[in-house]
């Protein structure tokens, strides 16, 4: 079976942007599967902030639905990155109601590229935030994105002002190890 060819990116110089065909279907599959998951479910937790933790992992076999986004992610990945030996790492953010993310990178061990995948997005609910040291860029998500950025960009989510909870998945790719 032949290679499925991603979607067409949108790129400036530091984000590159894509689509995830299908994601309203597959968006709600992910939060029904994501709902359902119990306190035991959780493998760990991370970067408590705000009375919140940022980062919820679990594995990807708790939400099938979950494998399409990944593969879809990969196969960005592997066209950026001009590789088709990655491995990957993904986490779920669930941001309520008057909660934000704080600024942070994703540059900790050997990261080659980070994404954020936006499940739900409902509007005023936080932007990205992408900051360096002359400007700060906002760009607004939508259910179905994806955002790429090098690791070391640093980035948090504006306060969500929905009356809705926002929830993404960061996915964070990296070279192969070797056996």
């Amino acid at each position: 079976m032949a290679k499925q060819i991603p979607p067409p990116l949108v790129t400036n110089s530091r984000l590159h942007i894509g689509f995830m065909p299908d994601s309203e279907i597959l968006n709600r599959q992910i939060i029904e599967g994501y709902l359902q998951l119990r306190e035991q479910d959780y493998l760990r937790r991370s970067h408590f902030f705000g009375g919140r933790y940022e980062n919820l992992y679990f594995e990807r076999e708790r939400i099938p639905a979950i494998a399409r986004v990944l593969e879809q992610a990969e196969s960005y990945a592997q066209h950026l990155l001009q590789t088709s030996t990655l491995r990957s790492g993904f986490w779920i953010n669930d941001m309520g109601p008057g909660e934000s993310t704080t600024e942070h990178d994703h540059d900790e061990d050997d990261e080659m590229l980070s994404t954020v995948y936006y499940v739900q997005a409902p509007r005023d609910s936080g932007d990205l935030v992408i900051v360096d040291s002359h400007s700060r860029t906002l760009l607004t998500p939508q259910a179905g994105m994806f955002v790429f950025f090098a690791p070391s960009v640093v980035h948090s989510v504006s306060v969500n002002c929905s009356g809705e909870r926002r929830i993404s998945m960061g996915i964070n790719f990296g070279p192969m190890s070797k056996q």
